[in-house]
């Protein structure tokens, strides 16, 4: 147990708290030069989560929030910037190639240039307003979301300061190994992940690459369980969850990180982390069972590495904490304003983490 937090730890050693309990802020903290904002003590390794950062269907433009996230987060100085998907407003019949690129166009000019201008590697995962994987009579309902997407990002690979362990199917499924991460990324952007793909991900996380890194995390856009009101369905998480969470387990994943039903939740399911992450951009939503409204969310993740001896390459003993906040007033989001467990209508409940 912890004698700071009264936590005890997790498995290999895992310290997992929810960003903003009180705990959170009695770590040194340091303000951000751009807002006043006062961040928890820097860990080993710092990640920024975003998701869900788009506006209705075909827009080319973004709330303030999301853009405020983008002029904070290079002051931040992340190792790393995550984006859990729906970074454009597609997956509606009838866009134009021509309105798909300029979609593509305004994302990049207005999120991720001042990203890249700022020299921070940024990963990202497929949403299904990106570029859905949902399929009908043999082929992609959505095909030119998936084409426009592909060729945006391909143009965009060399540019994101991500050091490969695999990007054959990159931008839809690959491996990073970036400082003392291994990063998965899967197709999520609809409820079924091929099983083609789930065994590449079982070798990618058994890899040398991985057994190496300190931390193990999988990214994609779809959760495992449902945390969000209106998207407790079955088409609205992913299918065999209790299989595809036993993956992870067996393969020493520390945490499933997703988006998609815009509800900020961390929850842990036996011994995997579920960050589920709130929407930056429009329509937050209600947790499942908990009343409070909903607020657009940020993420911060620092990963503390153990000291002293045991403390060797590939030892994932540590602790990680989450530190979200409202993207609206900039007020850090405590671990008592959210439930203590969420319980979806299909799989066991997710218990809160802190």
């Amino acid at each position: 147990m912890d004698p700071r937090f009264g936590v005890t730890l997790s498995r290999r050693g895992f310290l997992s708290l929810a960003g903003l309990a009180l705990g959170t802020w009695a770590l040194t903290p340091g303000p951000s030069r751009a807002s006043g904002i006062k961040l928890p003590r820097r860990g080993d390794l710092r990640l920024v989560a975003i998701s869900d950062l788009n506006s209705s269907y075909g827009s080319t433009s973004y709330l303030p929030e999301v853009l405020r996230a983008v002029e904070l987060i290079p002051s931040w100085k992340p190792d790393l910037v995550l984006c859990g998907g729906d970074m454009v407003a597609g997956q509606k019949l009838g866009l134009s190639r021509v309105h798909l690129s300029a979609m593509w166009a305004s994302f990049h000019r207005q999120l991720l240039a001042p990203l890249e201008r700022a020299g921070l590697p940024v990963a990202i995962t497929m949403g299904n307003h990106d570029a859905s994987s949902a399929r009908s009579g043999g082929r992609y309902t959505f095909e030119l979301d998936r084409q426009e997407a592909e060729r945006y990002w391909r143009g965009q690979q060399d540019a994101l300061g991500l050091q490969f362990v695999d990007a054959t199917g990159f931008p839809f499924a690959y491996s990073v190994r970036q400082h003392d991460l291994f990063l998965l990324v899967w197709d999520a952007s609809s409820a079924t992940v091929p099983a083609e793909q789930v065994a590449w991900a079982e070798q990618q996380l058994r890899s040398p690459q991985a057994r190496s890194a300190r931390m193990r995390l999988v990214l994609g856009h779809l959760p495992l369980l449902a945390v969000g009101q209106g998207r407790d369905t079955p088409g609205n998480v992913l299918q065999h969850s209790e299989a595809l969470r036993q993956l992870l387990e067996r393969t020493g994943a520390h945490a499933y990180i997703s988006g998609h039903h815009h509800a900020y939740f961390p929850g842990r399911v036996g011994q995997l982390d579920l960050l589920n992450l709130g929407a930056l951009g429009s329509g937050p939503r209600r947790r499942l069972q908990d009343s409070t409204p909903p607020v657009q969310t940020l993420t911060l993740i620092d990963a503390f590495w153990p000291q002293g001896e045991g403390a060797t390459e590939g030892s994932s003993a540590g602790r990680t904490v989450y530190t979200t906040y409202n993207m609206t007033s900039l007020q850090p989001i405590s671990s008592q304003q959210l439930p203590a467990q969420i319980r979806p209508s299909q799989g066991p409940p997710l218990r809160r983490i802190g």
